[in-house]
């Protein structure tokens, strides 16, 4: 599915409380930074068929609005987007995103 192809037919998120709370422990991630990445561009999102055994699962390299860098783990269940991780983005990460 190409980037942005999958969001075409999202409609809004669900969230794990579980999820939603260890994100927020381990790495200060509100749930709301979560969203506002998939709304701030640029946005890169790739496939991760390595965690993919159960769902198709993706990342995603985004910024939130207060431009808090994140790398944000989803897959997409119907027509919802459902996260499953967040932190901030890594040296690396912040490097492959700030050359776009």
């Amino acid at each position: 599915m190409a980037d942005f192809e999958l969001f075409r037919w999202c409609t809004g998120f669900e969230w794990d409380e579980h999820n939603s709370q260890k994100n927020w422990e381990k790495h200060k991630v509100a749930v709301r930074e979560c969203e506002q990445v998939f709304f701030n561009v640029p946005l890169v999102v790739e496939a991760d068929p390595r965690h993919s055994q159960r769902e198709p699962r993706f990342y995603c390299l985004g910024r939130t609005d207060s431009g808090r860098l994140l790398f944000v783990v989803f897959t997409a269940r119907g027509r919802l987007i459902r996260v499953i991780s967040a932190r901030d983005m890594n040296r690396k990460e912040r490097e492959v995103y700030g050359s776009l």
